[in-house]
């Protein structure tokens, strides 16, 4: 991208990393480092030695989907929570993860094989509170929508519900049964009756039901 083509700041764009990647990772610190208007944070390779690093509300993330730990759309919604734009950037751009993050609260989606200036066009425009998706991933939430708005509603009951945002939170199996004091056993029915009425088979899809129904708010 040639100078003129940058905004104009007057101050720096704040951004962090997370990336579990290194070779990946330094790269990418590598092109934010040698742009002007930008100014880099914190690296980490996940969300959890991210959130220790202090990084400023307001940032541009950079953020994996396939992490240690917190990961796909609750990696997103973790980092959102902080207060936090959420660019991912992701060998997985499918439409089952695209979908995820977007739901989740990400501001744009890029596929890893992108250059250096889009990656950086990308992190201006999320500053500038706007999103940023390629075209052919776009195509993928508009069609989604489409589809989510054609087709029947899905009724939970309030156990059901209890059990889909615990899950989508993040919880698992046996803290779900600890927090809503019932065996492991019925979280287990419970999540195959959701599974059921939902269509979705893994927890990704768990937690893209939960905001859409927003259990997650």
């Amino acid at each position: 991208m040639n100078a003129d083509e940058q905004p104009k700041r007057t101050t720096p764009i704040n951004v962090g990393v997370i990336e579990d990647h290194p070779l990946y990772r330094d790269a990418v610190a590598r092109v934010l480092t040698e742009a002007p208007d930008i100014a880099l944070g914190a690296v980490a390779d996940s969300v959890a030695r991210f959130a220790v690093q202090q990084q400023p509300p307001g940032s541009v993330v950079v953020l994996d989907l396939k992490l240690r730990g917190v990961q796909d759309a609750a990696a997103v919604l973790e980092v959102g929570q902080m207060g936090h734009k959420v660019l991912v950037v992701s060998a997985h751009a499918e439409q089952p993860e695209v979908l995820g993050a977007m739901q989740a609260g990400a501001k744009g989606f890029l596929s890893k094989d992108v250059d250096g200036d889009e990656l950086l066009r990308a992190i201006r425009t999320i500053a500038d509170d706007n999103a940023y998706v390629s075209p052919t991933l776009a195509g993928m939430i508009i069609q989604d929508s489409e589809d989510r708005h054609a087709g029947p509603k899905i009724v939970l009951s309030e156990r059901e519900k209890q059990v889909l945002r615990l899950v989508a939170a993040g919880e698992r199996d046996v803290d779900v049964a600890e927090i809503l004091n019932i065996s492991v056993r019925t979280v287990r029915s419970y999540l195959d009756r959701i599974r059921d009425k939902t269509g979705e088979r893994r927890r990704a899809g768990f937690v893209r039901v939960a905001i859409r129904e927003g259990l997650l708010r």
